[in-house]
């Protein structure tokens, strides 16, 4: 296994680097503010076909402990593709802890990056995208209720011209809101909307039309709109569906420069593996999670250790047992 760390003023640019100097294949082991600068380091590490088949080798070898067993066990049952699994249960046991909850914590962490967005202000605006379905426009007014609670002052662009109603219900969100809803009809529309706003606003909030990720010019138009107003991509992706299909679509908006994947619709799904492989296959770290229908509170930020909570199954207490009850909404 080749491992190497890169250090960038951005998460993209880091990303990039990745990519150029280990390519696609590459795995983010870690990522982390860079020591003494206000930029990222990421460590990243490529696997070649003979370190796959010795970890397969080891893993046949080795008996699982008891945290890995379970482990193992849940993921699973979430449905995460092997290949991934058996990298993460392989962290379980150099992990050497027996609490099933921070053992899958720990292979988390190791296996994932975590980069939540801001609630109080970003140099960027964020632009959200994904497939038809995904859950974006939600996910943009949850976003901007999060901020206007926390008294700051937002912005909301749609470029959403395709989706019928799409406009509509997301001013009946920001309306509530008592923000003006801007909306942007291509990429040069969307560029002057966003120099507009340039210096108006703590955060700017961007829903785009949903686009078929396998097409390539559905997605070269949305490369367009990310560079014409130079917008950071956060993918939305619904949990739930097919595992493989979910590692597609991640591959297909990491190649357009989303870093970041945002979990939506967590409370209607049982299984996480679409989200894990997708953030796996595209290397992307996870930002933050929407778990409830509710606007002013249905966003929380994503951690290791609260996605382990969702992953591992949860003890629940009795009268007579003085135990605390985990729910499977994540916490900060």
């Amino acid at each position: 296994m080749k491992l190497k760390s890169f250090t960038a003023p951005t998460m993209s640019e880091a990303m990039e680097m990745v990519r150029q100097e280990l390519g696609d294949d590459a795995i983010i082991v870690s990522t982390q503010r860079a020591a003494g600068t206000k930029g990222v380091r990421i460590t990243a590490a490529l696997e070649t076909a003979e370190a796959d088949l010795a970890i397969a080798e080891m893993i046949e070898e080795v008996t699982d402990s008891g945290a890995a067993d379970a482990v193992r066990g849940a993921l699973a049952q979430h449905g995460v593709p092997q290949r991934l699994a058996d990298r993460l249960v392989n962290v379980v046991r150099t992990a050497e802890l027996s609490d099933p909850i921070l053992a899958c914590a720990a292979a988390l962490e190791a296996g994932f990056s975590f980069a939540h967005l801001p609630e109080y202000g970003a140099p960027r605006p964020f632009m959200l995208v994904g497939p038809n379905g995904s859950g974006k426009s939600i996910a943009t007014a949850k976003l901007a209720a999060r901020s206007v609670l926390k008294q700051r002052q937002v912005g909301v662009i749609t470029c959403d011209n395709i989706r019928a109603g799409a406009v509509e219900q997301l001013a009946a969100f920001t309306g509530i809101l008592e923000i003006d809803l801007v909306r942007a009809r291509g990429p040069d529309s969307l560029a002057r909307a966003v120099d507009a706003m340039n210096g108006q606003f703590d955060l700017v909030v961007i829903d785009s039309p949903g686009l078929n990720p396998f097409k390539q010019s559905d997605m070269d138009y949305l490369q367009d709109l990310i560079e014409a107003a130079n917008v950071e991509p956060i993918l939305v992706l619904a949990a739930g569906g097919d595992a493989a299909e979910a590692a597609e679509i991640g591959e297909a908006f990491a190649a357009i420069g989303a870093t970041r994947l945002f979990a939506a619709r967590l409370d209607t799904t049982r299984r996480l593996g679409a989200i894990l492989a997708s953030a796996d296959a595209g290397h992307m770290a996870f930002c933050d999670v929407s778990a409830s229908p509710h606007v002013a509170s249905g966003i929380s930020p994503i951690s290791a250790v609260s996605l382990a909570r969702l992953i591992m199954p949860q003890p629940v207490a009795t009268e007579s047992q003085d135990q605390t009850f985990w729910t499977e909404a994540p916490t900060s």
